[in-house]
């Protein structure tokens, strides 16, 4: 079970953490997990490009460590890098010593201010550490999930997802992987051409 979009009060209960932008302007914020990946990274960065949009990679140290090419031309292309763990680590399951050393052992290669938890799974006491361990960290969450992970549903209820929660100033979470590329390829362009109809842009968070 997930929740597509999150409800006010569990964004207000982690107050550290960013879950979208208090905005009027017409930006959305796509954010990508799991990458760099052979099978959807470059699919990702020719269809950003063809909307003049940018976007935030939530990396995987391993994965970046592996396939460190499509990583430089993630950041060539403009968009933002952003840490994952080391090894999509879940907090939930990790004492807060060995979850938060794998996101510095990323930190060293990836180098971004910008971290997510992989499953938004994070205890508060992972959390506090981690910021006294690098207090410039910025915690991000999201504020609409489009469930292209979940290959129980179609890439038409992906893009439903997407279509029916989002609007100005939200955190939208893709996933750079083999698991979602089927739902990701089919909602990725339609967010885009879509929103981009309505006047939006595509912005990296900041």
């Amino acid at each position: 079970m997930y929740l597509v979009k999150l409800p006010r009060w569990a964004q207000r209960f982690y107050s550290r953490r960013l879950f979208r932008y208090d905005t009027k302007e017409k930006v959305i914020y796509l954010t990508f997990d799991d990458g760099p990946n052979m099978a959807t990274t470059a699919f990702i960065l020719e269809t950003l490009k063809q909307y003049n949009a940018k976007g935030t990679f939530f990396c995987i140290g391993k994965n970046v460590e592996a396939h460190k090419e499509l990583f430089e031309q993630i950041r060539q292309n403009g968009h933002l890098v952003g840490n994952h763990t080391n090894h999509h680590l879940n907090g939930w399951e990790e004492t807060s010593h060995t979850y938060v050393n794998d996101i510095i052992q990323a930190d060293r290669i990836i180098k971004s201010h910008f971290f997510r938890p992989p499953y938004g799974r994070m205890r508060k006491k992972q959390e506090k550490l981690l910021l006294q361990r690098k207090p410039s960290f910025k915690i991000v969450m999201w504020s609409v999930l489009s469930g292209d992970f979940d290959q129980q549903i179609t890439g038409e209820k992906c893009w439903e997802n997407i279509q029916k929660h989002t609007k100005e100033g939200d955190i939208i979470v893709f996933h750079d992987s083999d698991k979602a590329q089927e739902r990701l390829r089919y909602t990725l362009p339609k967010t885009l051409e879509y929103f981009s109809r309505l006047g939006f842009r595509f912005d990296v968070l900041h």
